[in-house]
């Protein structure tokens, strides 16, 4: 169903719906995200998700804009069973998400709320996203997350129970097939080749501090045969006429890649068959993270076969198979991540999930969502 299908009544503004198959609809937050279109089974069936409203004046080529039906009007004037908020409530302030909250009760509605993330990665601190999770987990008539460290956190801070439900595929899988094949046929080739390690400084979150890791990496890699350090960035960081220029951590990549130290690329925004390739290309990827929960590049990595070198802040080696290193708001440990690109060089990593492992995951994952929407709606 979207929202052509409903009428409206004209005496009280409320929507009429038109009779359904009988499929749960979901009122996602976001909707056209790989994390959400991942929840579904392969086929198509289960649940219907209304599709992102485009928010009145907005450019259709714009990678992203506030969810419209975060508006309380929205959740009043739509029919829907289950709304289900994942992200994309940065802008809201707390009252906002009160309102919404309050809209919800008002239409006898069910909040699903998934808890990507515990501490956002875009803000230096933590003040506003705690306010907003104030707000929405005590509301929430289900929590979802996606570790049993997340769901801990959450027990403790809030006194709620939450769903564990793991991070589905990212990567598709006929992408994933390739990608392994390819790499089989690299494995049986020459032994003496090239050991490519990436780190990834995207537009520089606040939550990455790749100006530490950087002078340990170049120095690790010298002690590593065949290890080439591999450092890409996009165009509003890493130039000056950027937006978001970071000066020093330009001028340092670009000292170290004229010693020959490194390979830099920088870039705009790759789309996903560029950001495929780019990581299949990787044997390992250094996330540079001093803070975060819960991590979507961990997992196109692993569904391409890179290992995953991941700091100790969050629940990134709760998520799944990593060498950690000591990294987080107080301290980074350059041992500790020297070792764990030692272990990644010498093979030491855990085996990548396989394209059948993801799809029965991904189908035990659409389960466990159908279950908890059916369990909300009931109630």
């Amino acid at each position: 169903m979207t929202t052509s299908d409903l009428t409206t009544d004209a005496h009280t503004a409320l929507p009429v719906p038109r009779p359904r198959t009988g499929r749960l609809v979901i009122a996602s937050v976001p909707a056209n995200h790989v994390y959400v279109r991942h929840l579904a089974p392969e086929d198509g069936s289960g649940p219907v998700r209304l599709p992102d409203p485009t928010p009145p004046g907005a450019a259709t080529t714009q990678q992203w804009w506030p969810p419209v039906m975060l508006d309380a009007t929205w959740v009043e004037t739509h029919d829907f069973d289950v709304f289900h908020l994942h992200f994309g409530f940065d802008a809201r302030s707390p009252a906002d998400l009160e309102e919404l909250v309050a809209a919800l009760r008002r239409r006898g509605k069910p909040l699903v709320f998934t808890v990507h993330d515990l501490r956002n990665p875009h803000h230096l601190d933590r003040e506003a996203h705690d306010r907003h999770l104030d707000v929405l987990v005590p509301a929430a008539d289900a929590i979802i997350t996606l570790t049993p460290g997340a769901e801990a956190e959450i027990r403790e801070r809030w006194g709620r129970e939450a769903v564990v439900v793991p991070h589905p595929h990212v990567v598709p899988l006929d992408v994933m097939r390739r990608v392994a094949a390819m790499r089989d046929v690299r494995r049986r080739g020459p032994r003496e080749r090239e050991f490519r390690i990436g780190m990834h400084v995207k537009s520089l979150r606040a939550g990455m501090n790749p100006h530490a890791l950087l002078p340990v990496l170049v120095d690790a890699v010298r002690d590593l045969p065949g290890a080439v350090l591999q450092v890409n960035g996009h165009r509003d960081v890493l130039l000056p006429e950027g937006a978001r220029y970071d000066a020093a951590l330009a001028e340092a990549l670009q000292a170290h890649a004229a010693e020959g130290e490194l390979d830099l690329h920088v870039h705009d925004f790759l789309d996903d068959d560029g950001l495929w390739a780019y990581l299949a290309s990787l044997d390992v990827s250094v996330l540079p993270y001093r803070f975060g929960t819960h991590s979507g590049w961990l997992e196109a990595c692993r569904d391409l076969g890179t290992a995953v070198v991941a700091p100790s802040c969050g629940y990134f080696a709760d998520q799944a198979p990593v060498l950690t290193y000591e990294h987080d708001e107080d301290h980074l440990d350059a041992d500790s991540l020297v070792a764990a690109l030692r272990e990644a060089h010498a093979g030491h990593v855990a085996a990548p999930p396989s394209v059948d492992d993801r799809r029965r995951q991904r189908a035990q994952v659409a389960d466990a969502h159908a279950a908890v929407y059916e369990s909300v709606v009931r109630r």
